[in-house]
């Protein structure tokens, strides 16, 4: 057995991937106060990259029978990962790397960038985007028909864009010097406000039935409760405004490639568009449940996935071993070890450049809470998930572009 078992008093078990990984005592009291919600089923499954999370412990996976915390599911709704193998090799890359990157920066808006108004977002949004929201605008008019709060242009405007923080495109190269395009984004600021907002009317109502809660944000909803059905179809929606977003990021990033690379190439989608902060429902141990992974992604027998290491670290291309027992889930990256306040008092511009000296990237002081030393192993953390994925591909970084 390559899982621990916690026990806890009034609640449910946590089963735990993290032997030889380390885990903060405050993630542990985080999971603690989850497991003992009357309507968690089983047990907990937490990943390797666990760490203490704002609403949720990331790296953990939340059976629930009747009930579901939106706290849990989170704001970056939907985030997760996508990559596309290509034809081509390392050696169809040309020597000097900066140009590529550049072409990548300019086919995906990102970041925070002086004197934009909205600078993440499209000033004119290509038809690639405009297609992509017609598909996505009847269910989002449901949505906001009956929570107009919700409503807001931008939403268009942001299909298509990376964001900020630990969201990335990266190219790759695997152990056959193949090359791989990657990136990792979310729903953007719609699944913000679809987040943001219920969790808190969830918290509203908790008030209203006078419900005790070892945390506040574990408020949730009940099946059959007034607000559980639109969460439910609104959490849906952003989870596939999510996906699509990653699509049209990919397809602009190849497109990009191909006017900067000499050689011809095909391109196609390798691994699984998967999300890694989301809710479905999923059918274990004879249940039909709510299967919340809060950073970490489905991994059932067979299925390809993503775990991507650090900036600067190893990624991997896993497929999953079904492993029930942690409700056929891995985990979805390397995990913090720190905040990114304490990585940036802690390390020096210096230390970035020198963790980074393999790869074509941002080396300034707005991206050292990305630094390497900041997460934890990534080879420790593939190890304590033996049993829940198989490497199919090890990947690592020539160019990453940072939110």
């Amino acid at each position: 057995m390559d899982y621990q078992v916690l026990e806890v008093e009034g609640g449910k078990p946590i089963k735990m991937w993290t032997e030889g990984v380390p885990v903060e005592e405050a993630a542990r009291r985080q999971l603690m106060n989850t497991a003992k919600m009357p309507f968690v089923f089983g047990h907990l499954a937490v990943m390797p990259d666990v760490h203490l999370g704002k609403g949720s412990t990331i790296g953990s996976v939340i059976p629930t029978r009747g009930a579901i915390i939106p706290a849990a599911v989170g704001v970056d709704i939907g985030c997760g990962m996508i990559a596309a193998r290509t034809s081509l090799t390392a050696a169809d890359l040309p020597d000097n790397l900066h140009p590529l990157r550049t072409a990548i920066e300019q086919a995906v808006p990102h970041g925070r960038r002086p004197g934009k108004r909205d600078p993440g977002a499209w000033e004119q949004p290509p038809e690639t985007v405009d297609a992509m929201w017609a598909a996505l605008l009847p269910g989002f008019r449901r949505i906001t028909d009956k929570y107009p709060r919700l409503q807001n242009t931008n939403h268009h405007k942001h299909l298509g864009t990376l964001g900020t923080g630990n969201h990335f495109v990266e190219v790759c190269l695997d152990e056959a010097d193949r090359v791989w395009f990657m990136l990792h984004s979310g729903s953007r600021g719609v699944g913000n406000a679809i987040g943001t907002y219920f969790i808190e009317i969830a918290r509203k109502d908790m008030e209203r039935h006078m419900i005790q809660l070892p945390d506040r944000d574990l408020a949730y909803f009940e099946e059959g409760s007034e607000h559980f059905d639109d969460y439910v179809e609104a959490v849906g929606w952003a989870q596939d405004y999510a996906r699509r977003n990653r699509a049209v990021m990919m397809h602009h990033v190849i497109l990009a490639a191909r006017r900067t690379i000499a050689t011809p190439f095909a391109a196609d989608v390798e691994a699984v568009n998967c999300h890694h902060n989301y809710v479905q429902r999923e059918s274990h141990f004879g249940a039909e449940l709510l299967v919340t992974r809060k950073g970490a992604v489905s991994a059932r027998k067979g299925e390809l996935g993503i775990i991507p290491g650090s900036m600067g670290a190893k990624s991997y291309i896993v497929r999953g071993l079904g492993n029930e027992d942690a409700f056929c889930s891995c985990s979805h990256g390397a995990g913090r070890t720190m905040s990114r306040n304490e990585a940036k008092r802690r390390f020096t511009l210096a230390d970035q450049e020198r963790a980074t000296a393999h790869v074509e990237c941002r080396k300034d002081r707005d991206v050292i809470d990305e630094i390497p030393m900041a997460y934890k192993d990534i080879d420790a953390v593939m190890h304590a998930q033996r049993s829940l994925v198989a490497v199919v591909h090890t990947l690592r970084q020539v160019v990453c572009v940072k939110g």
